[in-house]
């Protein structure tokens, strides 16, 4: 949960830089979740996301379905976890173990100028149990985080730590520009997905058919 002197996004993303797999996907929630992590870790193989808050978990969980010979790693706000609390029961309901869910517990709507939550204090770990994930703590310190991500990974479905984290209101200078559509292009390109070709009357096909 929320403590006193929380660590700053900064310095659990640095430890995800470091112990994050080559051939490992990252999703990333709206505002300063995907922007300070494209300044510090910007790769092809990161799905950005620009005003859609609520929904980086779905597309996750899809991705780890999709995708399971590879670690799929989320990045989520407490906020928008609470605005879609069916994605939460779904991982649990579905339990891909390929897929690590990092939600920031800030206790602010940061990326629309930090209005606080509703129950800031809320245990999102104790949450996520409860919807059946059994692999859910609160994690407190970047230490802590560091030695979680470096320990084999025991047991089975998905895994939810809660990064306890200060509000980061300042909105962080991205160094490419965060255009959908590049960014999903340029994320398909990266797992080899096959370009998909819309008809003007519904349906339509993929691109090497």
């Amino acid at each position: 949960m929320v403590n006193a002197a929380r660590p700053s996004r900064t310095d659990y993303y640095q430890v995800l830089a470091d112990t994050l797999p080559k051939h490992a996907l990252v999703v990333t929630a709206l505002g300063n979740a995907s922007y300070l992590w494209a300044a510090m870790h910007h790769r092809p193989e990161n799905f950005y996301f620009e005003d859609a808050m609520g929904l980086a978990l779905p597309l996750a969980l899809g991705l780890a379905i999709a995708q399971p010979a590879r670690p799929v790693t989320v990045v989520e706000g407490d906020g928008a976890l609470l605005m879609h609390m069916g994605a939460l029961v779904t991982v649990g309901a579905v339990a891909p173990a390929n897929l690590t869910v990092l939600l920031i517990q800030n206790g602010v709507h940061a990326a629309s100028g930090g209005q606080a939550l509703t129950n800031s204090n809320l245990d999102l770990a104790a949450l996520a149990r409860s919807a059946g994930i059994a692999r859910a703590e609160n994690v407190t310190t970047p230490e802590a985080f560091a030695a979680t991500m470096g320990s084999a990974s025991d047991g089975a479905g998905a895994r939810v730590l809660v990064l306890s984290t200060r509000p980061d209101t300042e909105v962080v200078r991205p160094p490419i520009a965060f255009d959908p559509v590049l960014t999903k292009h340029r994320f398909m390109s990266a797992i080899g997905a096959p370009r998909y070709v819309p008809t003007m009357f519904g349906g339509g096909r993929l691109e090497h058919e």
